[in-house]
């Protein structure tokens, strides 16, 4: 299992390139960029159930499941292939059956609820070739109402141990929801589960509203509302909703906010006077400083993971491309070249990528590039794809798509940042703008 779980640790650390398999000092560290492993093999028995915990158990044990298969790297193996029956999380694992069945890794757990409705989950994650523990056992404890977040954190953490990466699933999504017809689309704002479930709609449809941006921590969104006529700056805090309007001068728009990494501070586009420049304001004190005056649309910025840096599109060549300065504002540097025209751009919170919207030859593209404008790569091609949000991990993108023709709806969609695994994410109905919070 070992060189499976290395080929799949150099598929998620890929870079744009390959590096030579060379000698060096320490281990050994290969990076790719094309090709197609294998998924690995898993399996995740039903977790074994005390205190009438059946169903939720089982609940759990597929949440799981479904978390893993559907990153791509994995392939579950049915409990209709399983040959031995986990009836005791303290008793020993029978290996034997568990490579008959080709399963590489395994995860095994008990669930217990408790009169009051506290529920207590245990898991584990084997290794089956070796018949080691990846890690140590761990438990989580919650209420049976709460059992998906849970199923969610133990996903987590198995994909942690086998890959060695972050993992992204205990997270959520704030979006635009959209119904009916195309010209006259209402659109509010929601918040869901990574995967679809858990819907909760933040705002009515009473008046336009745009970019949802999640804070750091996740507490508090950014948004652009309609109400007043103008375009303008929303904060609302998730767990209250309660909201309020960031401060702007009167007669100009605001728009396309994001947070900066303190949470404090903001950066956004004011238009005043026929310009577009970027602004950055302490939330506290509503005290604003403008960071570009170029005769040109400076929009969409979005701060480096260090705060030190903000990405910006700006038409200041005759084309969108994509630019950087350093916060304090000052001369920006171009980094995107290609043909086309570049738009939308956000920095991975790893800090290694940045993600964009190019649009070229009647087709629009979500794709990635190095922080300098090297090594472009474009990850999708349809009639609309638009407005990246990048996983907590930084190795997964969100983005909306649209499909063509007079009742074409939004929706959104993944993909990983080898362009593999496209996937639709599930929504009610139309669904645009995305925002991926941070791990809760």
């Amino acid at each position: 299992m070992m060189a499976r779980l290395l080929a799949l640790l150099a598929l998620l650390t890929a870079t744009i390139g390959t590096l030579p398999a060379t000698a060096q000092d320490g281990p050994l560290r290969l990076e790719i960029t094309e090709g197609v492993i294998e998924p690995l093999p898993f399996a995740v028995p039903t977790f074994v159930a005390d205190g009438g915990a059946g169903q939720v158990a089982q609940d759990i044990s597929g949440l799981i499941a479904a978390d893993l298969s559907g990153t791509g790297l994995f392939r579950e193996v049915p409990a209709s292939a399983h040959i031995s029956r986990i009836t005791s999380f303290s008793s020993p694992v029978q290996f034997a059956d568990w490579k008959a069945v080709n399963a590489q890794a395994l995860v095994t757990g008990a669930v217990d609820v408790d009169a009051s409705g506290r529920l207590t989950v245990q898991f584990r994650v084997w290794d089956v070739f070796s018949g080691e523990e990846l890690g140590s056992g761990q438990q989580f404890v919650g209420t049976e109402g709460g059992w998906r977040r849970i199923a969610h954190k133990i996903a987590d953490q198995v994909y942690s141990r086998i890959t060695g990466e972050g993992g992204y699933f205990d997270s959520r999504v704030v979006y635009v929801a959209e119904t009916g017809p195309k010209d006259q689309r209402a659109k509010r704002l929601a918040i869901m589960d990574y995967d679809g479930a858990n819907v909760t709609y933040l705002t009515d449809s009473s008046s336009l509203v745009l970019a949802p941006r999640f804070s750091p921590s996740g507490d508090r969104i950014l948004y652009t509302s309609y109400e007043s006529g103008f375009p303008k700056i929303y904060v609302l805090d998730v767990a209250s909703v309660d909201r309020r309007q960031l401060p702007t001068q009167d007669a100009t728009m605001s728009f396309a906010p994001r947070f900066a990494p303190d949470g404090q501070t903001v950066v956004y586009s004011l238009e005043a006077g026929g310009n577009t420049d970027i602004y950055t304001m302490n939330i506290g004190s509503g005290a604003s400083t403008r960071l570009t005056s170029a005769p040109s649309i400076e929009t969409a910025p979005s701060f480096s993971p260090d705060g030190s840096q903000i990405v910006f599109e700006s038409d200041r060549s005759g084309r969108n491309h994509l630019y950087i300065m350093d916060v304090s504002g000052g001369e920006a540097r171009r980094i995107s070249s290609g043909e086309g025209n570049y738009g939308t751009p956000v920095w991975s919170p790893r800090g290694d990528l940045i993600a964009f919207t190019k649009q070229t030859t009647g087709r629009f593209h979500i794709g990635v590039m190095r922080t300098d404008g090297s090594e472009e790569r474009l990850l999708t091609a349809s009639f609309l794809d638009e407005g990246p949000t990048w996983a907590p991990n930084g190795r997964v993108i969100m983005f909306t798509r649209e499909t063509q023709g007079e009742s074409g709806q939004a929706a959104l969609y993944s993909v990983d940042i080898t362009g593999r695994n496209l996937r639709r994410v599930p929504t009610a109905g139309g669904a645009s703008d995305p925002s991926w919070s941070p791990l809760q």
